[in-house]
């Protein structure tokens, strides 16, 4: 899952939202304690190469950078996921503020992939932004080479919207997939689970 731009897109997007709980996870504000983790799971080639702004090598230094810009909740929030049974940290995952709208993003260590973890925060994340916000549309993206991200996205709803290109700080110029969930669809995919 990439996040596409840093700055840019509506400054006033503001989500307070400290905790959040999924069957499995815990989905927080990350903080120092996350260091170690957070560098031994950042510091791999194959996530940062996925991603726009993930450095590599990754570590102490952009894992502090990375604390104070989650911390500030510019343009977004950044959760830290850990897992409830041992607290372990396994990646992050966030709402950030982009040119064309609010962008669901995500990561998780190689470790704990295949998982479910990405789909369990992407969803929590996709309801978090429908009931705390008035925004209409959410949007997704993923490298075209990246087909776990892709199935996160579809299950969380979303459509496919096109193709775009994404400059990626270690990958360099890179295609995506561009998707968009409008709060429409996601109505009626939170109605239907019901049943």
């Amino acid at each position: 899952m990439v996040a596409e731009a840093e700055d840019g897109g509506d400054e006033s997007f503001v989500l307070d939202c400290p905790e959040l709980a999924t069957e499995r996870l815990v989905l927080r504000t990350p903080d120092d304690r996350d260091i170690p983790e957070l560098v031994a799971l950042a510091d791999n080639r194959h996530i940062a190469e996925m991603l726009a702004r993930m450095p590599h090598p990754y570590g102490e230094a952009e894992a502090r950078a990375f604390l104070t810009l989650a911390r500030s909740r510019r343009g977004g929030v950044v959760f830290a996921m850990s897992r409830k049974e041992d607290g372990a940290f396994v990646g992050c995952a966030g709402l950030n503020a982009t040119d064309r709208g609010v962008e669901l993003g995500y990561w998780v260590g190689e470790p704990y992939w295949r998982r479910g973890y990405a789909t369990e925060a992407a969803h929590a994340l996709v309801d978090l932004a429908f009931m705390r916000t008035t925004i209409q549309v959410l949007h997704a993206s993923c490298r075209v080479i990246n087909p776990a991200s892709r199935r996160v996205i579809h299950k969380c709803g979303f459509q496919y919207a096109g193709q775009g290109m994404l400059n990626s700080i270690v990958a360099g110029q890179v295609p995506v997939e561009r998707y968009r969930l409008d709060r429409r669809t996601w109505t009626s995919l939170r109605s239907w689970a019901r049943f």
